[in-house]
């Protein structure tokens, strides 16, 4: 018979943010339990924390390795990937196991879940400061190699301190990721998860159209199918695809966030497959799409490429349409990263205290500190290629790869 302190210890062990009684739901002012997620809200969810800022640099990375390594990289990451997830859950025992830390909290203890969440606070800090740079990019324009891309404000209205880049993201911070980061379940983002997933879908088919109206007019060349190493500098410069890959399929984190809130959490590795296959297919036709449009001229951000004339009508439509798209999904999937964030950095400094949801006060410490410091590194950091590159070759392949393969030797 377990005694009070004992399932005192295990409600605060919990890294979920969902409350776990209706008492605790109540107050946390919720009103009535609502009911649980369901297959498709779940689908939305876990494919917004996938597509995120990695889908813009794969035709770079394709650029680099040759379209047929690049492609092949991409899909063997996504049966990785599905096969580390499904790790996860295996190896989650009922009823002890609520997130990731759990699990590496069971078979490591406390220094595996430490580990863990330190981890997690790191690669999601980068994702969240890479969508603030695209969303820069996109609005305000960037700098690459001594070349200026104008930003949509900066081509419609001018060059002034409030097109700027800081000033833009401030007020979209306070408009749109503020209101939406006050949410306690994730659940509750289903729905503008759906709206992120169909944007990143218009980019797509825009990408798309674009392409083969090109192909079709013959003025694209022959992308390169291998790729081309010169010297040790270009064989080396291939290694820095594989940790933009790995950072393009990280969602592990929000795994279990998002089982917990199931009707029926039998279904989750139903969810986990769906989501996989769809991500992959939208990754393989991005990099793929991207790089024939493009060519050796693809830039590690494929937005920054549509800021000039693509040779075809509408020219200035096709490359508004792309840009605001691809800029509304990154600014609806910031929440949904910011989620499992948020809770791994109450459970690294805060272990023994109440649920997050029932302390306003922490929650909104945690959320507006995480806002503050995402927009300073996105201020400060000039490219998303070093984010990625970064959090990809650290962070990112642990959390994906290394920590489940522990687990099952474990």
């Amino acid at each position: 018979m377990s005694t009070p302190q004992s399932e005192h210890q295990l409600v605060d062990e919990r890294t979920l943010l969902l409350p776990t009684s209706q008492n605790e739901e109540a107050q946390a002012g919720f009103g009535k339990p609502s009911r649980g997620a369901s297959f498709h809200g779940s689908v939305f969810n876990l494919s917004c924390t996938v597509i995120g800022s990695g889908i813009m640099s794969l035709p770079a990375t394709l650029n680099i390795l040759g379209l047929i390594p690049g492609v092949a990289l991409i899909i063997i990451a996504a049966f990785l990937t599905e096969a580390s997830i499904d790790f996860l859950l295996r190896f989650s025992k009922p009823g002890s196991a609520f997130s990731y830390g759990d699990v590496m909290g069971e078979a490591f203890g406390k220094v595996g879940k430490v580990l863990l969440q330190s981890c997690v606070i790191i690669n999601n800090i980068g994702s969240l400061t890479v969508y603030m740079i695209i969303i820069e990019d996109v609005l305000s324009g960037s700098t690459s190699n001594g070349v200026h891309h104008a930003g949509i404000l900066e081509e419609s209205l001018g060059v002034h301190w409030w097109t700027g880049r800081a000033f833009v993201l401030i007020v979209l911070t306070v408009v749109v990721i503020v209101p939406l980061i006050c949410f306690k379940r994730i659940d509750s983002l289903r729905f503008t998860s759906a709206i992120s997933i169909t944007l990143a879908v218009v980019f797509l088919v825009a990408v798309i159209v674009i392409t083969v109206y090109k192909l079709i007019l013959g003025i694209i060349e022959a992308p390169a199918l291998f790729p081309s190493v010169t010297g040790l500098t270009s064989f080396l410069n291939l290694f820095t695809a594989f940790p933009v890959v790995v950072f393009a399929y990280v969602c592990h984190y929000n795994v279990h966030s998002i089982q917990n809130e199931l009707e029926d959490s039998r279904r989750m590795p139903a969810i986990v497959q769906t989501t996989v296959a769809l991500c992959a297919f939208v990754y393989v036709m991005t990099g793929v799409f991207g790089f024939l449009l493009f060519g050796e001229s693809t830039l590690s951000d494929l937005l920054s490429n549509f800021d000039t004339d693509l040779g075809i009508p509408y020219s200035s439509v096709f490359n508004d349409i792309v840009r605001i798209s691809y800029a509304g999904h990154i600014l609806l999937v910031y929440p949904i990263i910011l989620f499992p964030l948020r809770l791994n950095l109450d459970g690294l400094l805060f272990p023994s205290a109440r649920p997050l949801a029932s302390d306003n006060v922490r929650f909104s410490l945690f959320s507006s500190g995480i806002i503050v410091i995402t927009l300073l590194g996105a201020i400060f950091i000039p490219s998303i290629w070093v984010a990625f590159e970064f959090t990809g070759a650290t962070v990112g392949a642990l959390l994906a790869f290394i920590f489940p393969a522990c687990i099952v030797l474990k």
